[in-house]
C-alpha cells in the first residue's frame, strides 16, 4: 500500500495569536450575554507590554473592555513578569466603532427581502443577508470517534495536556505559551503509526534540556498518543532549538485570525481564509463554517461517504447561499449530487436559520477561541451533535 505522511499543529492558550482569539471571543461573549442581536467584528493585537483591540461593535449594551483583556490574559496565566507579560501592568488600547450602516444594511433586509420574498428566518421585515462574501468549508471523515482527522486531534489534545500539567502544577516550570505537531502516517487511507511528536514549550530559564524532555514525554506525550500507534521508529522532538524561555507577547506579536487551520481541520479538506473569533454569527464566514461541519459531520455519521467536505459560498446582503458543493474523496456509498439534494431537503442555508437552528445567539464563543472549534470532547458545541444522521440515511435508503 501507499504510505504517506500527515502533518498537523496546535498552539495552547499562551501563544500570542492565540491570545488575541480569547479576548475577541471574550468581547464577544460579553456583548452577547446581555444583547444577543449585538453585531461584533473585533480584533486584537498584542505585543510585549501592549493590548491593542479594535474593531466595529454595535450594540444597546456597555462592556467594560479593559476588564475583560485583563481577566482573559489573567486566566490564561500571565500574571508574572517572568513571563515577559503581565496581565495587570500591560497597556490596553481600545479603537471601536459601529458597524457600518452599508453592510448593516444587507444584513438587516437581504436582496430576497427587498425583492418581495418573505421570510422564513427570524423575522417578517426581510431575509437576514450574509454579513460577507466568501466560502466556507465543512470536513468530516470517520477516522476518530469525533468525526475529525487524528493527526489535529491529537494535536489539539497534546497542547491542552501542556497546559494542564502546567496550572495542575504537575511541571510547574513551564510558561503557558507552547506548540505541538503530530505527524500520521497512513497506509492507503488507514492510519497505520504517528511517525513524529513534536512538542515546544516556554520553560523557566533554569530548566535543563534533558529534565524536560523526560517531564514531556513521560506527562504530556505518553499519556496523550495511544500506545499502539507508537513504534521505535517513532520519534519525539521536545524543544528542538534547546531552549524556549523568551515567549507569549514578549517573544512574538499576536493578531486575531492568524491560526485559522489550528482552529479547523488541520490541514485537511479546502478553508477559505475566513477566522471565526470575534465575529458574531451573522459573519458567514463563522455561523456557516460550523452549519458545513454540522451537515459534514452528520452525512459521514449516516454511513453516507468515509470522508466528507461540504463547500458553501455567500455573496453580502444575500440570503441563500450562492453554491453548496459536497466532495466525498470516492468514499460516497451514494453519489455527491444526490447527497447535495438530501442536504438541501434536510437543512436551510440562509444565515438567519442557521442562527436559530445552532442557536447561535449565546456567549459560547469564548471556549473555542483556543484548542479548535470542532470535534471537542471537553465541550458542548451544537455545531457538533450528529442528530440529522439517521433521517438522512433512512432517506437515503429510501430514495437511491
Amino acid at each position: 500500500m501507499q504510505r504517506r505522511l500527515f502533518t498537523s499543529e496546535s498552539v495552547t492558550e499562551g501563544h500570542p495569536d492565540k491570545i488575541c482569539d480569547q479576548i475577541s471571543d471574550a468581547v464577544l461573549d460579553a456583548v452577547l450575554e446581555e444583547d444577543p442581536q449585538g453585531r461584533v467584528a473585533c480584533e486584537t493585537a498584542i505585543t510585549t507590554g501592549l493590548v491593542l483591540v479594535m474593531g466595529e461593535i454595535s450594540t444597546k449594551t456597555h462592556i467594560d473592555i479593559p476588564r475583560i483583556v485583563r481577566e482573559t490574559i489573567s486566566g490564561i496565566g500571565y500574571t508574572k513578569e517572568n513571563h515577559g507579560f503581565d496581565s495587570q501592568s500591560c497597556t490596553i488600547i481600545t479603537s471601536i466603532d459601529r458597524q457600518s450602516p452599508d453592510i448593516a444594511m444587507g444584513v438587516d433586509n437581504a436582496l430576497e427581502g427587498r425583492q418581495g420574498n418573505p421570510d422564513r428566518g427570524e423575522d417578517s421585515s426581510g431575509q437576514t443577508g450574509a454579513g460577507d462574501q466568501g466560502m466556507m468549508f465543512g470536513f468530516a471523515c470517520n477516522e476518530t470517534p469525533e468525526f475529525m482527522p487524528l493527526s489535529i486531534l491529537l494535536a489539539h489534545e497534546l497542547t491542552m495536556r501542556l497546559s494542564r500539567v502546567r496550572k495542575e502544577g504537575i511541571l510547574p516550570y513551564l510558561g503557558p505559551d507552547g506548540k505541538s505537531q503530530v505527524t500520521v502516517e497512513y497506509k492507503g487511507n488507514k492510519v497505520s503509526r504517528v511517525d513524529t511528536v513534536v512538542v515546544s514549550i516556554q520553560h523557566s530559564p533554569d530548566t535543563e534540556q534533558k529534565t524536560l524532555r523526560k517531564d514531556i514525554i513521560e506527562h504530556v506525550i505518553k499519556p496523550i498518543i495511544p500506545e499502539d500507534l507508537l513504534d521505535g521508529d517513532t520519534r519525539f522532538l521536545v524543544n528542538p532549538t534547546g531552549r524556549f524561555v523568551v515567549g507569549g507577547p514578549q517573544g512574538d506579536s499576536g493578531l486575531t485570525g492568524r491560526k485559522i487551520i489550528v482552529d479547523t481541520y488541520g490541514g485537511h479538506g479546502h478553508h477559505g481564509g475566513g477566522s471565526f473569533s470575534g465575529k458574531d454569527p451573522t459573519k458567514v464566514d463563522r455561523s456557516a463554517a460550523y452549519m458545513a461541519r454540522y451537515i459534514a459531520k452528520n452525512i459521514v455519521a449516516a454511513g453516507l461517504a468515509d470522508k466528507c467536505e461540504l463547500g458553501l459560498a455567500y455573496a453580502i446582503g444575500v440570503a441563500e447561499p450562492v453554491s453548496v458543493l459536497v466532495e466525498t474523496f470516492g468514499t460516497g456509498k451514494i453519489s455527491d449530487e444526490k447527497i447535495i439534494s438530501l442536504i438541501k431537503d434536510n437543512f436551510d442555508l440562509r444565515p438567519a436559520s442557521i442562527i436559530k437552528d445552532l442557536d447561535l445567539r449565546r456567549p459560547i464563543y469564548r471556549q473555542t477561541a483556543a484548542y479548535g472549534h470542532f470535534g471537542r470532547k471537553d465541550i458542548d458545541l451544537p455545531w457538533e451533535n450528529s442528530d440529522k444522521a439517521e433521517i438522512l440515511k433512512e432517506q437515503a435508503g429510501r430514495l437511491y
